[in-house]
């Protein structure tokens, strides 16, 4: 049954406010980090909101500056929720509404890193490119999940089966995020040193650390790079339940899972040796790797038991292929 417009965007307004949330709390944490809470939302009220150009020290929140910020920021992002539902609802009937809708996600980006560069030093020591992006992506996935989950007929009628792919995917993604960081929580109670990992890699992603025996484990740190951490592996899954379901198809696509998470592997060393190359050091490559692969197991399980036999099915396919190319070798002597 479709669903009335006004239920549409008062689905997409409180999918907004999600996502406003989700960035409100990714800044308090960074900030929190950083042993400097509530100072993003107002270093950005203050460039963007009453022009300063300079860089602006607060030695303590700067209370109605974070308030008109905040108004401000929940109120843009609850009219991106809106225009995002009525979208998506166009797409039930127009495909082609989904490029329009990428598009927008991608202006907003880009108009929005524009922005905070334009108004000057301030506004961009608060809020550093990659900053941007990550919050704006956790966001995005959080206003598009709330509200097809809101509007499940919608998603059933858009997606199709890929809603359950997409589903089973977030699912496999937490279950490899879950092992691993209990895989990294069980070294480091061993060692003597609680929570230490995900600590020292919030330093280096939040505070840009370049000495690792300089930094305390604190919550912030903990729960920032746990976000980050989630974010990436549910991603991680949703690519990998993509790639199972269409290798039961075509088998060479099963390889894909292989490159995939060599390639998650290498970019999540590249990034910390970037900001620190000593870390992956401390942190051991046994460490990450074992973790990881484990992980992956777990994954691979999973889809195992969504769809019995899908490895099998996958062997039993090469061996197909295998047997054809045979037989053709054979036909031409």
């Amino acid at each position: 049954m479709r669903q009335s417009k006004g239920r549409i965007v008062a689905d997409g307004v409180m999918a907004g406010l999600l996502g406003g949330l989700i960035i409100a709390l990714w800044f308090l944490i960074f900030d929190a980090a950083s042993g400097h809470p509530l100072q993003t939302p107002a270093l950005l009220a203050a460039a963007l909101l009453h022009g300063a150009r300079t860089p602006v020290t607060l030695t303590a929140p700067a209370w109605t500056l974070v308030a008109e910020y905040t108004v401000a920021h929940f109120a843009v992002f609850a009219v991106l929720g809106a225009i995002g539902a009525l979208l998506i609802d166009g797409a039930e009937s127009h495909p082609e509404l989904f490029g329009t809708l990428l598009i927008f996600t991608i202006a907003f980006e880009v108009f929005f890193i524009a922005l905070v560069m334009l108004a000057g030093p301030a506004a961009s020591a608060a809020m550093p490119w990659w900053k941007i992006i990550v919050g704006n992506l956790m966001a995005t996935a959080g206003m598009l999940g709330f509200f097809l989950w809101r509007q499940p007929s919608l998603a059933q009628n858009i997606m199709g089966d890929w809603t359950g792919v997409v589903r089973e995917g977030a699912v496999s993604g937490i279950i490899g995020g879950v092992i691993v960081a209990v895989w990294f929580l069980i070294y480091d109670v061993v060692t003597g040193h609680p929570f230490h990992t995900p600590a020292l890699l919030g330093a280096i992603v939040f505070n840009a650390l370049h000495q690792p025996e300089s930094f305390a484990v604190t919550t912030a740190l903990v729960l920032g790079y746990t976000a980050l951490h989630f974010f990436a592996f549910v991603m991680f899954g949703v690519a990998s339940s993509i790639l199972m379901v269409a290798s039961e198809h075509e088998p060479v696509l099963a390889l894909g899972e292989l490159v995939l998470f060599v390639w998650f592997e290498l970019c999540f060393v590249a990034f910390v040796t970037f900001l620190d190359a000593t870390a992956v050091e401390e942190i051991g490559w046994w460490n990450i790797i074992g973790g990881n692969i484990v992980a992956l197991a777990a994954i691979v399980a999973y889809f195992e038991h969504r769809h019995p036999r899908i490895v099998g099915r996958i062997i039993e396919r090469w061996e197909g292929l295998r047997d054809e190319a045979a037989a053709q070798r054979g036909a031409a002597r």
